[in-house]
């Protein structure tokens, strides 16, 4: 596979080979594909969650704001005081 590079592409992929932390752009193109590929499945993921708590949420399943925050406090006044 060719591909045309726009010179601002190719200065990123010269900066990072310059910052010492790739050995060639192959390098750097695998690392930022990498990272798209973990932001996908980030995305995913949280599409899953909010899908689930709209559910939640239809059903009447929800909280009170003030509960969570009591609930939160509780838990970190538990966890320092057993320090």
């Amino acid at each position: 596979m060719n591909l045309s590079l726009t010179p601002e592409i190719e200065q990123r992929i010269a900066a990072q080979l310059n910052s010492g932390h790739y050995q060639s752009a192959h390098e750097v193109i695998l690392a930022a594909l990498e990272l798209l590929d973990q932001r996908q499945q980030y995305l995913t993921e949280l599409r899953q969650e909010i899908a689930i708590d709209a559910t939640q949420i239809e059903q009447g399943q929800v909280i009170d704001g003030e509960q969570v925050f009591e609930r939160i406090l509780n838990r970190l006044h538990n966890f320092f005081s057993t320090r």
